[in-house]
């Protein structure tokens, strides 16, 4: 069974991730969504916050496990000993970036394949900065993201 991780912040999970992740199971035996621990960047919503959302979202999911890794996301790949790294592709500026991390991972470790899967024309607009911003301004997000979602971007916006 071929199996692999699909690394992300997650800050929210959108449709667009979810759409990712759905269509890799097809691909994929197994899946670990890896929310991504990153101190440097600045996330609306805790590591462990979004690693309960993206559990949330995905509970219907036999085949995902939801964890969170810090370090390198090739070091990762090899660690959780999955046979490649999923990666979604909304615009061509994403490719470039995506392009060159996965010449990267090729020489930190060959063994390591990257998917590369097309968002749809459904989401290739959406991404969790915008959710963020609509949601701020008030505008409606149910389009976007799952029910969770809503309602932990609301309890944040409450406490501030």
């Amino acid at each position: 069974m071929k199996s692999a991780i699909y690394p992300g912040s997650f800050d929210p999970i959108t449709f667009g991730h979810l759409d990712i992740i759905k269509r890799a199971t097809k691909i994929f035996g197994k899946i670990i969504v890896i929310v991504a621990n990153n101190d440097m960047k600045h996330t609306l919503f805790s590591v462990d916050e979004r690693v309960n959302l993206v559990k949330e979202t995905l509970k219907d999911y036999p085949n995902i496990e939801v964890t969170t890794y810090e370090g390198l996301t090739v070091d990762c790949a090899a660690d959780f000993k999955v046979d490649a790294i999923i990666r979604g592709l909304r615009m061509i500026t994403d490719f470039e970036f995506e392009f060159q991390m996965n010449l990267a991972n090729k020489v930190m470790n060959d063994e390591i394949e990257t998917v590369f899967l097309m968002t749809t024309v459904e989401n290739s607009y959406i991404s969790s900065s915008l959710v963020k911003e609509i949601h701020k301004l008030d505008g409606d997000i149910k389009k976007f993201v799952p029910k969770c979602v809503i309602d932990a971007l609301d309890i944040k916006r409450s406490n501030s």
